[in-house]
């Protein structure tokens, strides 16, 4: 059976680089990346790289502003395509502590639910 390409990262890192107005090939010639692995990394046929600083170097060469809502996008995007919760998130003991809670909660809530608890969250 074949696995399911990931989704997310990808599409960010390919949206924001032709944002940015670069072909794959060009991208890849001014930042001295390889075309194959970043095409892969683009198509989900490649999970993005889990190291801080890669990824704050690819954060550079898409121009993300640091400490912006697509800064903190982006890692996220890079942990979950790794089944991973954000090392920042990890550190708050305190938190940590509520996240089996959080999980529970959102396995029973239906899309419409979920999207209303977001919106919530967003307006606290």
């Amino acid at each position: 059976m074949e696995k399911e390409p990931l989704k997310g990262f990808g599409e960010f890192f390919k949206s924001r680089r032709q944002s940015l107005g670069y072909t794959l090939r060009r991208f890849c010639l001014e930042k001295k990346l390889d075309p194959g692995n970043i095409s892969r990394m683009e198509r989900g046929l490649m999970p993005p790289p889990q190291k801080r600083e890669k990824l704050e170097e690819y954060a550079e060469h898409l121009e993300i502003p640091l400490g912006s809502d697509e800064w903190y996008e982006f890692f996220d995007l890079a942990h979950i395509a790794s089944s991973k919760i954000p090392a920042d998130l990890m550190e708050d003991e305190e938190l940590v502590k509520k996240l089996p809670l959080l999980f529970r909660t959102v396995r029973d809530l239906d899309d419409e639910k979920l999207d209303a608890l977001i919106e919530l969250i967003r307006r606290a």
